[in-house]
């Protein structure tokens, strides 16, 4: 890598294909996080890209708290976007897919969809930028050891189906 980025444009082509691996969690939208029209409030997706982005790190074996218990490194949000292009309504199950879309060594990029699972239309799409920072919020390095998990492949799991009576996450 090129002055430690980790960009399509600096990595090899094994490197690029682990940007373009989607992670998948599913969530069912509770009724509190609708209106009263039924439709799911806009602030509801930031909330469930932080889901996708907490699975797929979980998916590579380990969490935020890792990080920051460990290496004293955070990854604070510095700006997100979000597209809706679709309503979602009460007791849909979604489908929130993450992915890195670019690593740097003191910032990253997630991408996001979300998709109605009962007719796959994708309802939203957005990203988030974060800076790495320590405790303090002075700008830091990624640790090389998360770089590096945040590259590789998920652990072998299986998608758990979201049961019929009950929300989950």
């Amino acid at each position: 890598m090129e002055s430690g980025r980790a960009t399509s444009a600096s990595m090899n082509p094994d490197e690029q294909d682990d940007l373009n691996e989607w992670h998948e969690a599913l969530l069912r939208v509770r009724y509190a996080e609708t209106d009263k029209m039924g439709v799911v409030y806009h602030a509801n997706y930031l909330v469930w890209f932080e889901i996708g982005r907490t699975e797929f790190c979980r998916a590579r074996g380990f969490s935020y708290r890792d990080m920051e218990e460990n290496e004293n490194a955070f990854l604070v949000v510095a700006e997100s976007y979000c597209r809706y292009k679709a309503p979602a309504y009460y007791d849909d199950v979604l489908m929130v897919r993450t992915h890195i879309t670019e690593l740097r060594r003191r910032s990253l990029r997630f991408g996001y969809e979300i998709v109605r699972e009962s007719d796959g239309v994708v309802i939203a799409e957005g990203e988030t930028g974060h800076v790495v920072t320590d405790a303090n919020g002075r700008v830091r390095s990624m640790p090389p050891d998360f770089a590096e998990l945040l590259l590789a492949p998920p652990a072998e799991t299986e998608l758990e189906p979201v049961p019929e009576d009950e929300a989950p996450l």
